[in-house]
């Protein structure tokens, strides 16, 4: 009776050990497939508690096709894989190691055979092979060459557009006849009159302006290079004019020329300020200057004819 109960707790013992000690196990739907076919892998542990089952690797001529996650059955955890292989040979899906309570335990190494697919050639006709086929284009291919395009389309349109514009104002612009010296010397008067330049402050500009004006009328009439030389040439140039009497000039207009060079002189370069009634006093004296150079009208007398 005692060896009886004793066999019987020893059983127990056993069973109870068995029950606690953890274990890993791997395993496959099939060894042997054929080259693309997939086959299925489980790894199961029989313990729930502080399990760690790592990433599948060290693959060699294998590759994983999904990867679930880890499922728990009853006191049990299942990892499942699906993996194919697209070479033949034989390959071994390594031992796995997997961690219980910070304690490591492997899993067997499974050898799977990859088969290559047998063609029967006298039911399957054979057919040359084909030469490597390029993609077809997408919109993508061409949207680079496309932005450089558009650029250079809105780059043509903008010259024409200019081209066209200038065109246009260059037909619709007047052909403005040439004035005699003397009109276009009033004419530009008018137009400084109009800037209203010292008004505003600009003096030395419209000293400037006012006495270009009277140079370039002199320069042409005289034939006298007025625009670039001083003053004081300037006024001796006009003096030897009136000693050879080749030109008529009173005393007073020429010192009112005189006068008005001086003025502009300082103006422009001692930072003079004549004031209101003085600049006015100048802009009349330039129109006097030009009323009393301004060259005598040609009469032509006619001979009587001889009958």
């Amino acid at each position: 009776m005692k060896k009886l109960v004793l066999y019987v707790l020893m059983i127990s013992s056993s069973f109870v050990f068995a029950q606690s000690t953890p274990r890993v196990t791997a395993k496959v739907d099939t060894t042997s497939i054929r080259i693309g076919e997939q086959f299925e892998l489980k790894i199961e542990v029989n313990d729930t508690t502080n399990v760690i089952i790592p990433k599948l690797d060290k693959l060699v001529g294998l590759e994983i096709v999904e990867d679930d996650k880890i499922d728990t059955i009853k006191s049990r955890l299942l990892k499942r894989y699906v993996l194919t292989g697209f070479d033949s040979g034989a390959y071994y899906i390594p031992q796995q190691q997997i961690f219980i309570r910070n304690q490591a335990f492997l899993t067997d190494s499974i050898l799977i055979n990859v088969a290559t697919v047998p063609i029967d050639t006298t039911k399957q006709k054979m057919f040359p092979i084909k030469s490597i086929q390029e993609e077809p284009y997408v919109f993508d291919d061409f949207k680079p060459y496309l932005i450089w395009v558009i650029l250079g389309l809105l780059l043509i349109g903008l010259l024409l557009y200019f081209i066209l514009k200038k065109k246009k104002i260059e037909e619709q612009e007047e052909i403005i006849p040439l004035l005699p010296p003397y009109e276009e010397a009033l004419e530009k008067l008018k137009v400084l009159d109009h800037k209203l330049l010292w008004q505003n402050n600009k003096i030395k500009q419209y000293y400037s302006e006012l006495t270009e004006i009277i140079r370039e009328y002199i320069e042409k009439e005289l034939k006298v290079p007025a625009l670039e030389i001083t003053s004081d040439e300037l006024i001796n140039y006009i003096k030897d004019f009136k000693d050879a009497e080749t030109l008529d000039l009173s005393k007073e207009t020429f010192e009112k020329l005189k006068g008005l060079l001086q003025e502009a002189d300082l103006v422009k370069f001692a930072k003079s300020k004549p004031l209101s009634h003085e600049i006015e006093e100048d802009r009349k004296d330039a129109e006097d200057i030009l009323n009393s150079m301004k060259p005598k009208p040609v009469i032509e007398e006619e001979d009587d004819e001889l009958e």
